[in-house]
């Protein structure tokens, strides 16, 4: 387990849970370091060897009655060490020291009110004057009984031991979510788990972590060459950085046209990567290669894989006109590893696939550089600032690797592409012009495949629906729609229809994540 022996750290212990990686977060957040670990993975020399000062079972899918799937070293509680167990953690923790867990008569999933029953030291300042907050629920089963020296610290209607603890022990169990946003005051029992009862200090920074990964690429790659995937967005954009900083010119960044970016993209580009930050940049137009590829493919997760598969292809042909390339450099994030696949093995379902993640053929001889892949996009906007990348690229919205061919259901063609490029274009303008980009985590344009009537100067149209899509989130994980007014609607609507032919009718996302994703496939 290759974890930072210097730093003492919570390891989380995941059990599948969509949520894991925000806890890992919340604690980072604080400015201790964390990381995550599989249950199936987990071993009792890695906590006495890796400097752990604390430990959060996570949620998870499975209950505690399949034993086959669950690994938990019973050793672990006696290491001294404090424990909190979230969820299904709180479940499993209560069974095995001989509580009682079963089938809940009331489901509980989404907000509960919880009321204090006794004081503790997790729940400090966590509790309004009325002894009650609000909390997020996601279970089915529940803890029915106490296991023994444990006390009830906060119940609600349906779960009676939703917050135990053995303060001797420092073993505490909460059935709730205090990771999510929804939890009113979740992060302060995150902050009273880790300072008040772990003792831990500050010891993570995005300073500190710029200094960390700029030495662990230099100890990975030594003398040998670079390829960077450079697209422009802030994930490439902040490795690319990364990457100049550690080996200097022995970074190559290849920025492949795909046809499907945003207007003038390839400009800004070439512009600001090759002559603002002299970095060594090889520029191809592949766009009629990914437009004959996806002719005629609606299905989104062909797109991807098609997308993926003819970016490593150019990635392997350029490769080989260079000297002495063994890395290739990738800007993936741990949002994407938890959606695509759990990325510590655990019972976490796939949601789509992402085309930077999941190595590359073997035949094209290069090991990956993926810095990031441990970090949230917060995390990284905080690194692309120490490492001075400027505003304009560390602030800018989310765009995903496929670019529009996923804001473009459907058939894609390049009659599309062109009306959704000066959609979406209009759309950002008018934000950063009513200084509302910087208060929204992604917004952009869609192209809808459905054509409707309209009437535009006593004349009948038939032309396609755009979408508008903004959401307000502070990880990606959940997100809500940000709440336009109807004024500035009216004036975008306006715009977009009044100066592009092919749309007639503008539409407004209003759905979170979940049930919904933030891109539309």
């Amino acid at each position: 387990m290759n974890l930072e022996k210097n730093l003492t750290k919570i390891l989380i212990i995941d059990y599948g849970s969509q949520f894991t990686q925000l806890i890992a977060r919340r604690i980072r957040e604080l400015g201790v370091y964390s990381r995550i670990i599989s249950h199936n993975k987990i071993k009792l020399n890695d906590i006495l060897s890796n400097n752990v000062g604390g430990l959060i079972l996570s949620g998870g899918p499975l209950n505690v009655y399949q034993s086959n799937k669950i690994k938990f070293d019973k050793r672990i509680l006696n290491l001294g060490i404090p424990i909190l167990g979230i969820c299904f953690g709180h479940q499993i923790l209560s069974k095995t020291l001989g509580g009682r867990v079963k089938r809940s008569k009331y489901r509980e999933f989404g907000l509960a009110s919880i009321k204090k029953k006794n004081k503790s030291l997790l729940g400090r300042d966590f509790f309004n004057s009325k002894n009650t907050c609000d909390v997020w629920m996601s279970h089915s089963d529940e803890v029915s009984k106490l296991p023994k020296d444990f006390s009830v610290i906060a119940s609600t209607n349906n779960s009676k031991f939703a917050m135990i603890e053995n303060l001797k022990k420092k073993i505490f169990g909460i059935q709730f979510h205090p990771e999510v946003t929804h939890t009113k005051n979740g992060k302060k029992i995150l902050r009273n788990f880790v300072f008040s009862i772990c003792k831990l200090k500050r010891n993570w920074s995005s300073k500190q972590q710029k200094t960390k990964l700029i030495k662990e690429v230099r100890n990975k790659v030594k003398n040998s060459k670079v390829i960077c995937a450079l697209s422009g967005g802030v994930d490439s954009s902040v490795v690319a950085k990364l990457l100049k900083e550690a080996i200097g010119n022995k970074l190559i960044c290849i920025f492949v046209n795909t046809g499907l970016l945003r207007k003038a993209e390839e400009k800004q580009v070439v512009s600001t990567f090759k002559r603002r930050f002299k970095i060594n940049l090889i520029y191809i137009n592949a766009k009629n290669m990914f437009l004959s590829k996806l002719k005629n493919v609606s299905d989104p997760e062909k797109k991807r894989k098609i997308i993926g598969n003819l970016f490593i292809k150019i990635f392997e042909k350029h490769a080989r006109k260079i000297k002495k390339i063994k890395f290739l450099a990738q800007g993936t994030l741990y949002p994407d590893l938890i959606e695509s696949k759990s990325v510590t093995g655990s019972q976490t379902s796939k949601i789509k696939s992402h085309h930077n993640v999941g190595g590359l053929p073997k035949k094209m001889k290069l090991r990956l550089v993926e810095p990031l892949k441990y970090l949230f996009k917060d995390d990284v906007r905080k690194l692309g600032l120490e490492l001075k990348l400027g505003k304009e690229i560390v602030l800018r919205h989310p765009f995903p690797g496929p670019g529009l061919a996923i804001r473009m259901p459907g058939i894609i063609t390049e009659k599309k592409i062109k009306i959704l490029q000066e959609a979406d274009n209009i759309y950002i303008e008018e934000l950063k012009k009513h200084n509302l980009y910087n208060k929204i985590w992604q917004a952009y344009a869609a192209l809808l495949p459905v054509k409707t009537v309209g009437v535009m100067g006593d004349n009948r149209t038939y032309e396609y629906i755009c979408l508008l899509r903004a959401i307000t989130s502070e990880d990606g994980m959940t997100a809500d729609f940000f709440n336009f007014n109807k004024k500035f609607m009216q004036l975008v609507s306006n715009k977009i229809i009044n100066n592009i032919r092919g749309i007639n009718r503008v539409v407004y996302d209003v759905t979170s994540k979940p049930p919904s994703t933030i891109e539309l496939e």
